[in-house]
């Protein structure tokens, strides 16, 4: 069989360029709206008055890797954002004065990292950060002055993975991961910290605060303890009692809202298919009610002011761009403002479907796959032909997929590929049950419940058998070569984006601010410092049995990627030169666990394009100015394939 599409070739640049406006945000005090949009064709954050789009302008000058992520200080001047050095994850907290745009570098230490904790209406001055500073492994606390850039010591940490604080500034909580895996939660009290609760190991994936109440007597939970799925919960703190608020048989807790500064529960979403939410304020339920009817797809509140007058609404669906709609509470008007991707707007993109595929052992896994358009006659989730399937595998382990726009599986679906994603078990959100079943799996049923979801496709007439490809990052990327290694004959190809090779480097080679919580990775994955626990992750290395790999591969790597390190992708490409397997290695000097620069995407993506067609024998779209800006090294590989050759030689 081969490849299927009859919709026009929608440029790459269209999928994996900088979107036109993303991440909205409204000012605390409704003044403001701001946004990430290109300049000069790197993202920064832009700011327009509340009701005129037309005056926006760029506060942030950002000239490398983009601003990926900001938010309001209640001082209602100032824009806070995160950035690093070429993907090194040593992130700098910056504050940008946005009437005058000047910036003020707040943590100002090479090789150190920051991590935001809090930020508060009530203390609209300053924000509660962790440095890394004086010991790498521990973040100690400061408040910083958002203004003046003035940091005070609050705690110097040697204990605990993170903190809860109210929006007083108080600590209030913090965490210590057990020797178990799990964690002890401990309260602070007369200028000390004591154990006040703990968490066990079977929980602690599906447990978290969400936060405190207005007066700071009640926490809202995340829990699973004592059930399947975590419901919402709320315990007074003094009493220690709790209530449940929300809770689903299927799926965990997902979203929660509350309001502004009342800091009441209003909303709780559940995604087990598809977003699903509980009301738990009715006049906020008939609000969101009259807001389904605006636009369609799934709502998302995305920034709410301080008085709660206006509300910025996203609208995602699964066939196009998200669209934003300002409301304004009083007189409940809605006003559009702008879609992520102008130019993905009419043009013929796919639906993606939602399938529950049973695993070997009667699990269920809840998958999402999209086909290209015009392929299904009959529009019942059946190709008129079987197609090539690129499977993609999510990363983490611990995280999950979802539905609606994926501009990969748009992309290769406009190739002419059906696309499957499939929470394997270990995945998040569906209940620890299903997240438990993951440990020490990952080279064992986690592989298999992918395997199971390829050969339900193919089994439904919606995969060719002999045409499949497994394509994904950091775990996904795992995966990629657990699935060549462990699989040989099932994949036609692979392309693993900074996937771990060999588990036991990966764990003696975790950044030092992660060793706080190692035991999450000893406990789940396999425990480097026992026999038995080295036996297992030897096993569970796709380095361990490289000569089994039969299929082409194509390696992407970040540099400065502290989490899998460059070695784990030199490794493995070593092993299959001494082993004359041929491999196709690219290198990216400025990027670290992915890569953020629309360029390195583009450049990259045209030779997982070329790839695949090469092995697939989908559509394909000229290198042409791709490579352009881009810092790609081809370190080994370039002759694995005609096609690729010749896309790979584009790049000189």
């Amino acid at each position: 069989m081969t490849a299927f599409s009859t919709a026009p070739l929608i440029p790459r640049r269209l999928f994996f360029g900088n979107p036109d406006r993303t991440a909205v945000q409204l000012s605390p005090d409704s003044a403001w709206l701001g946004y990430l949009a290109p300049r000069d064709g790197v993202l920064n954050v832009w700011l327009a008055p509340r009701d005129d789009l037309a005056a926006a302008r760029p506060v942030t000058q950002d000239e490398g890797r983009g601003v990926r992520f900001f938010l309001w200080a209640y001082t209602n001047r100032h824009i806070l954002y995160i950035q690093d050095k070429n993907g090194d994850e040593n992130w700098r907290l910056y504050s940008v004065d946005v009437i005058t745009n000047a910036l003020k570098d707040l943590t100002p230490f090479e090789g150190v990292q920051t991590q935001l904790k809090h930020v508060s209406h009530l203390r609209p001055d300053e924000v509660i950060i962790g440095l890394n500073r004086r010991d790498a492994q521990w973040h100690d606390l400061y408040r910083v002055n958002v203004v003046t850039g003035e940091l005070a010591l609050i705690e110097e940490n040697h204990q605990f993975m993170d903190y809860l604080f109210d929006d007083e500034h108080r600590r209030r909580l913090a965490f210590q991961m057990t020797a178990a895996g799990g964690l002890d939660v401990f309260q602070y009290a007369n200028d000390s910290w004591r154990p006040w609760s703990s968490i066990a190991a079977e929980d602690m994936l599906t447990t978290g605060p969400v936060g405190f109440d207005q007066q700071g007597a009640t926490l809202f939970w995340k829990d699973s303890r004592g059930s399947n799925t975590s419901a919402l919960v709320a315990q007074d703190m003094t009493s220690g009692a709790t209530r449940l608020l929300a809770e689903d048989p299927l799926a965990d807790v997902q979203d929660v809202l509350l309001h502004p500064t009342a800091k009441h529960v209003q909303a709780v979403s559940f995604v087990y298919e598809r977003k699903r939410w509980q009301m738990l304020d009715p006049a906020f339920a008939a609000e969101l009610m009259r807001l389904s009817k605006v636009a369609d797809g799934e709502i998302e509140i995305a920034s709410r002011t301080l008085d709660d007058r206006f509300w910025v609404v996203r609208y995602g669906v699964d066939d196009g761009p998200a669209r934003f709609y300002l409301y304004a509470r009083e007189p409940q008007t809605t006003r559009f403002l702008f879609t992520e991707r102008q130019d993905l707007e009419g043009l013929s993109l796919a639906s993606m479907r939602p399938a529950l595929i049973p695993a070997r052992d009667g699990l269920n896994l809840v998958a999402y796959y999209t086909l290209p358009v015009s392929s299904d006659s009959n529009d019942h989730g059946i190709p008129d032909q079987p197609l090539p399937l690129v499977l993609m595998p999510h990363g983490g382990p611990w995280g999950r997929d979802f539905w609606g726009y994926n501009p990969w599986h748009q992309w290769l679906a406009n190739r002419g590929y059906a696309v499957l994603s499939v929470n394997f078990r270990a995945s998040t959100g569906l209940g620890k049950a299903f997240t438990n079943a993951g440990d020490h799996e990952w080279g064992g049923k986690i592989i298999e419940d992918q395997i199971d979801a390829v050969q339900w496709m193919v089994a439904q007439g919606i995969a060719a058998a002999d045409q499949v490809a497994i394509l994904g990052g950091s775990f996904g990327g795992y995966s990629v070569l657990a699935g060549l290694t462990f699989y040989p004959e099932t994949y036609a190809c692979g392309v693993d984006i900074v996937g771990p090779s060999n588990l036991i480097t990966l764990l003696e080679s975790v950044p030092p601010y992660w060793k706080p919580m190692i035991e999450l990775f000893t406990t789940r994955v396999g425990d480097p410092n026992t026999e038995e626990g080295r036996r297992l992750l030897m096993q569970h290395s796709p380095l361990t049995h490289v000569e089994r790999i039969r299929r082409p591969l194509l390696i992407g790597q970040g540099a400065n990627d502290p989490r899998v390190k460059q070695a784990e992708s030199d490794q493995i490409v070593a092993a299959m030169q001494a082993r004359q397997i041929p491999v196709t290695y690219v290198l990216y000097p400025d990027e670290g666990h992915g890569f953020a620069r629309p360029e390195n995407w583009l450049s990259f993506n045209a030779i997982v394009e070329a790839f695949l067609a090469e092995f697939l024998g989908g559509r394909f779209e000229p290198v042409g100015g791709d490579f352009g800006g881009a810092s790609l090294q081809v370190l080994t590989g370039a002759a694995t394939a005609p096609g690729l050759s010749a896309a790979l030689a584009a790049q000189g």
